[in-house]
C-alpha cells in the first residue's frame, strides 16, 4: 500500500460509501449473514443506532474514498454482558489484502478499549473466510470455537467461527 488509510470517526456523509461495501458481502459473500442488502436509510438508521448507544464506529479513508469499515455493537443484551460487544469489519474488494483491514481492526481495538469495554468478540461467518480468521488473529483476537452449521446462505450451510480479544483491564477488575 502506497498511501496509510486514514482511520476516522464515520458520519452521516459516510453511509454510501459504507453501503456501497456492504452490498457486494452480502449479495455474494459469507462473512454476513444477511440475505437481502440494506440501502441507504436502513444503514443510516444502523449507524444511527450504534453510535447513539456509545458504541465506535470508523472508517478508513484511502485515495479520497472509504476503503473499509468497522464497528462495535451489543454482544448481547443481558446486563452481565455489558463490557463485551461483538465487532464487525468490511472491506471494499478492491482494497482488501492492502493492509487496510489491520490498520482499521488495530484501530477499533484502540478505540474500543479507550471506551471501557473489556471482550470483543469476533463472529466470522464461514469457517473458510481465512482472510477475516487472519486479520482478527493477526490483531490479537484468539480462537474461541467453531459453531457447526448455522446459517444457510447461496446454497450451502455456514459455520459461525467465534475469536476474542482482551481490552483494557479485561477480566483482572470488576467493569464500572
Amino acid at each position: 500500500m502506497t498511501n496509510a488509510p486514514i482511520i476516522r470517526p464515520a458520519t452521516p456523509a459516510d453511509i454510501p460509501g459504507i453501503t456501497a461495501i456492504y452490498r457486494p458481502a452480502v449479495l455474494t459473500g459469507f462473512a454476513t449473514f444477511e440475505i437481502d442488502p440494506p440501502d441507504e436509510a436502513e444503514m443510516a438508521r444502523r449507524f444511527a443506532s450504534i453510535i447513539e448507544t456509545g458504541y465506535p464506529y470508523l472508517v478508513a479513508a484511502l485515495d479520497g474514498r472509504i476503503a473499509g469499515y468497522a464497528y462495535v455493537n451489543v454482544y448481547r443484551s443481558r446486563p452481565a454482558y455489558r463490557s463485551t460487544v461483538e465487532n464487525s469489519i468490511y472491506i471494499a474488494e478492491d482494497m482488501q489484502r492492502r493492509g487496510v483491514g489491520k490498520v482499521l481492526l488495530n484501530g477499533l481495538v484502540a478505540e474500543t478499549g479507550r471506551r471501557g469495554f473489556r471482550q470483543i468478540i469476533a463472529v466470522i461467518g464461514d469457517s473458510g473466510n481465512a482472510g477475516s480468521i487472519g486479520l482478527h488473529r493477526a490483531c490479537g483476537f484468539l480462537f474461541s470455537g467453531v459453531l457447526h452449521s448455522t446459517g444457510f446462505k447461496l446454497g450451502r450451510w455456514l459455520d459461525s467461527v467465534l475469536m476474542q480479544l482482551t481490552v483494557g483491564e479485561g477480566d483482572r477488575t470488576p467493569p464500572d
